[in-house]
């Protein structure tokens, strides 16, 4: 008797999630077919970034690094399965209140979906179509479950008043009443469970049709594989010979593109035709500029080696990365729009709302902050800005490096705040001065005897004068600094060590070219970069 209702429950929990299954099917290939910005998933997941305090987007990023979209949407995806499997044991026991659940999502996908950044006249509907989906279906399948119920029901209690009757006259033969009515119920099971599966698997199928819907309207990545960069003029950036020690396990001087660390706020790439593009910039200056794309290729290319880094990278940390870039300088265009003698900052702002907020003197000092149309060689790969992205030396990235970017508003920082500053981080963002250990790999064993300690150290647009190493709280050793690229970019350092056997604690800490040596201090990332030295432990066997 105790099992029946708990079957119940959890059938219509089923029910539920197939449901969502289904309304987030619908939902994602309503949207990319006819919004792509407005994916209910993206919506939500924006929404998420946007509220979440200073120390829940370092945790994300600590725990799942460059994989913190895919931890948000599947943590997203979870807690929607266990909503809708909740609301399909409400509507069971309490309806309609489940359909008001489903129904509930679905109208706040599609008003927070009208408060995003770039949202036109139909960014509700995806939402609402998938809300709409969920309701219908939920209302469908809990309706099998109840009609197998009342079936079940049948069935259980035939066969007590046969038994009653069997009582006053035991010759009597047995009814077949009860066979009949047990065979309808699970026929009634099978229906029920047959079509919530087929509910599903039609939600999978929008997925997949979503994605592939997706694939095939992404023309930008094909206008990007045929764009051919223009040349620099000038002195093109140079890596001087032995710049890059080639010692197995130590990260190159040069990222690879698909190598170089992402971290930005957009769940969904945004995908931004050239011919479209345009770069307004306004503000406090004398005259408005805008600038298209064909204005930017006209302008004489300048290419330079740059070191980006996250503010989000805890010591030791492998969200850097280090590129050659071709672009334009920006000072140049500020120049030009003529910025009013009392500001002290740029807003940039992204296609998809992001802004960051720049010191000017960063933009109008002699340091290559450029807007960027290539990055090793090759067009900006889209999810690292394409078309046009800044790339600004000594600055982390989170008030300089803005993708996609479309609007530069001269302004002052005690009158605009840009994305992170609201959320609690610093305006300014200077590089702190960091060095890192990546030989001896972590984790793993090392054998006795000659062996190198190497790693990278960085401090852009100041450079990196030394490196020193310490073992076991011996003395501090002076590593041999590889040939850097510039002071904009990090430099590879190597130490001989004859490695002893047992465990081994490694340490460095860099000075900079001004005589600054990097502080011992422990400090986390938020709310403007982290310090202390990096150690890594060593287990040295025979």
């Amino acid at each position: 008797m105790t099992r029946a209702p708990r079957g119940r429950w959890l059938a219509a929990a089923a029910a539920g999630a197939a449901s969502a299954v289904l309304a987030a099917g619908v939902g994602e290939l309503a949207a990319a077919l006819i919004a792509p910005e407005s994916s209910p998933f993206a919506v939500i997941g924006g929404a998420l970034i946007d509220l979440a305090p200073p120390w829940a987007k370092d945790a994300a990023i600590s725990l799942f690094g460059t994989g913190d979209k895919v931890a948000l949407l599947t943590g997203i995806a979870i807690v929607l399965l266990i909503v809708a499997a909740a609301a399909g044991v409400l509507e069971a026991r309490f309806p309609p209140w489940g359909l008001v659940v489903i129904g509930a999502c679905g109208v706040a996908g599609a008003v927070v979906s009208m408060t995003r950044a770039g949202a036109g006249p139909i960014s509700w509907v995806p939402s609402a179509a998938a809300g709409i989906v969920g309701v219908v279906a939920l209302r469908l399948l809990v309706g099998l479950l109840g009609r197998g119920a009342a079936t079940a029901t049948v069935a259980a209690t035939v066969p007590v008043a046969a038994a009653g009757a069997a009582g006053d006259e035991t010759d009597a033969p047995p009814a077949p009443a009860p066979a009949a009515s047990a065979t309808d119920s699970r026929v009634e099971r099978r229906r029920f469970f047959a079509w919530t599966g087929g509910v599903a698997a039609a939600g999978v199928l929008a997925l997949v049709a979503a994605n592939l819907a997706r694939t095939g309207t992404r023309v930008v990545t094909t206008v990007r594989d045929a764009l051919r960069l223009p040349a620099p003029t000038g002195v093109p950036a140079e890596i001087p010979p032995g710049a890059d020690l080639r010692i197995p396990g130590l990260a190159p001087v040069i990222t690879p593109n698909d190598r170089f660390y992402r971290i930005d706020t957009a769940l969904i790439v945004p995908q931004v035709d050239p011919a479209d593009w345009s770069l307004r910039i306004r503000g406090m200056v004398d005259r408005e500029l805008t600038l298209t794309w064909g204005d930017l290729l006209e302008l004489p290319m300048h290419e330079s080696a740059t070191t980006l880094a996250c503010v989000s990278n805890e010591v030791g940390g492998e969200l850097i990365g280090n590129a050659v870039w071709l672009g334009y300088p920006i000072r140049e265009l500020l120049s030009r729009a003529g910025p009013h003698a009392d500001a002290d900052m740029v807003l940039s702002r992204s296609i998809d709302g992001f802004t960051a907020s720049t010191p000017l003197e960063a933009l109008t000092d002699d340091r290559d902050a450029i807007l960027a149309i290539g990055m090793n060689g090759e067009p900006l790969p889209v999810e690292h800005g394409f078309p046009v992205r800044m790339v600004v030396p000594g600055l982390y990235g989170y008030v300089s490096a803005t993708k996609w970017v479309v609007e530069l508003t001269v302004t002052r920082f005690d009158l605009e705040r840009a994305y992170w500053t609201d959320r609690g981080w610093s305006e300014r963002g200077p590089i702190k001065l960091q060095s890192r250990i990546d030989v001896p790999p972590r984790g793993q064993g090392l054998k006795a005897g000659d062996t190198v300690i190497a790693g990278v150290a960085w401090q852009q647009h100041v450079g990196v004068a030394g490196v020193e190493v310490q073992i076991d709280e011996g003395p501090w050793e002076q590593a041999t600094l590889a040939p850097a690229i510039s002071d904009d970019t990090w430099v590879q350092w190597s130490l001989p060590w004859t490695a002893d056997i047992g465990g081994h604690v490694i340490r460095c800490r860099a000075i900079s070219t001004t005589g600054e040596v990097q502080t011992s201090e422990h400090a986390p990332p938020a709310p403007d970069g982290a310090t202390g030295w990096h150690e890594r432990f060593v287990e040295v066997f025979e």
